[in-house]
């Protein structure tokens, strides 16, 4: 008896550049588990391609540009989520403050995630890397989208108890593939006063940063800002590294101080996650939180490994929650994870050790 392969993934590409739609259709049909099913120059012709379909060749994924004349991104948006079965839609934005600004707000509008379009400096679509994040993005999403409706934050899995009463003095929040989401949900959970200073490293392109950082702040938690030089690490902040900068911390006198640094990627990117841990290492000793979220490769591993050598804690997102399952996975198989959670339930545990809700 033959066994019939897995249907292959579904994706619309919306894009008024035939050369781009054609691009992006090479880059996703070069894995043999996805196919294009419809190639559409505008929103009002995708919301159409939606319709007109069968349920068996509908796209479960629409990589949505956000500029486009007849009928933009931003518009259409909405009314593609209203489609039933609601498809995966991952907006596609230039690497502009402006462009960083309308993937902010179509994160807000319910679109999963965001992929900035490469300019042709950094290899345009031909870059790998572009590539890699792209795959991991379209099926992480529409995996995630396939599985049954959530249900409430479960506390996280303990793999080693937590001293009690023992508060950290920062806590430092690492993400990248699908992190935004990420960090939405678990800034959600915490209580606007809170008792520690907060630092986050998210792989994200100069602006998109800002933007986050905004967004982020909006959300009821403590309050977010894109970290500046000089910024002193404050209890009840939380600071975003800025795009193409590695963030780092120094004991200054009685505070610590936060610095920006130019000094080259590591492990392909900036800001890096590894650095920051080992500056807060350096500052702060022991006295250290880490959550790692959802992220492609291992940066963190390195940082992690330093923080629980120092006798801090680690903890990270788990692999049903996460749409690539590359950072926390590596420091969860490392044995470094005192515990793993989705980010609403990291969120909770984090309020529940370094504050309380008003």
């Amino acid at each position: 008896m033959s066994i019939l392969p897995p249907p292959k993934l579904r994706v619309m590409l919306c894009d008024d550049s035939s050369t781009v739609r054609s691009a992006l259709a090479r880059l996703l049909e070069s894995d043999p588990g996805i196919s294009i099913v419809a190639r559409v120059g505008d929103g009002a012709q995708a919301l159409a391609a939606l319709d007109h379909a069968s349920p068996l060749e509908r796209a479960q994924v629409v990589l949505l540009d956000l500029e486009m004349p007849v009928m933009d991104g931003m518009t259409a948006l909405p009314l593609i989520l209203k489609r039933e079965p609601r498809p995966v839609v991952i907006v596609a934005s230039a690497l502009t403050q402006r462009g960083a600004g309308a993937t902010m707000a179509a994160l807000r509008a319910g679109a999963s995630d965001y992929i900035p379009k490469p300019g042709a400096a950094g290899g345009g679509l031909a870059d790998p890397h572009f590539r890699g994040e792209l795959l991991a993005k379209v099926k992480g999403w529409a995996r995630l989208r396939q599985k049954p409706a959530s249900v409430p934050a479960r506390p996280p899995t303990i793999a080693r108890p937590m001293t009690r009463g023992a508060v950290p003095k920062v806590v430092c929040i690492g993400s990248s593939t699908g992190g935004p989401q990420a960090l939405a949900a678990l800034v959600r959970r915490l209580p606007r006063q809170i008792a520690v200073p907060m630092v986050i490293v998210q792989h994200m392109p100069p602006g998109f940063t800002a933007m986050l950082a905004q967004h982020l702040d909006t959300l009821g938690g403590p309050r977010v800002t894109e970290a500046r030089e000089g910024d002193v690490l404050e209890a009840g902040r939380i600071f975003l590294a800025p795009g193409d900068r590695h963030l780092l911390a120094k004991a200054d006198g009685d505070h610590v101080s936060l610095h920006l640094s130019d000094a080259p990627p590591e492990n392909f990117c900036r800001p890096a996650v590894d650095p920051t841990l080992r500056s807060l290492v350096a500052a702060y000793g022991r006295s250290i939180q880490v959550v790692i979220l959802t992220g492609m490769g291992q940066d963190g591993l390195a940082g992690c490994r330093a923080v629980a050598q120092a006798g801090g804690l680690a903890w990270a997102q788990d692999e049903a929650s996460s749409v690539v399952w590359g950072m926390p996975g590596a420091v969860a198989r490392a044995g470094l994870a005192a515990g793993q959670g989705t980010p609403e339930s990291l969120g909770d545990a984090l309020a529940s050790l370094c504050g309380r809700r008003n």
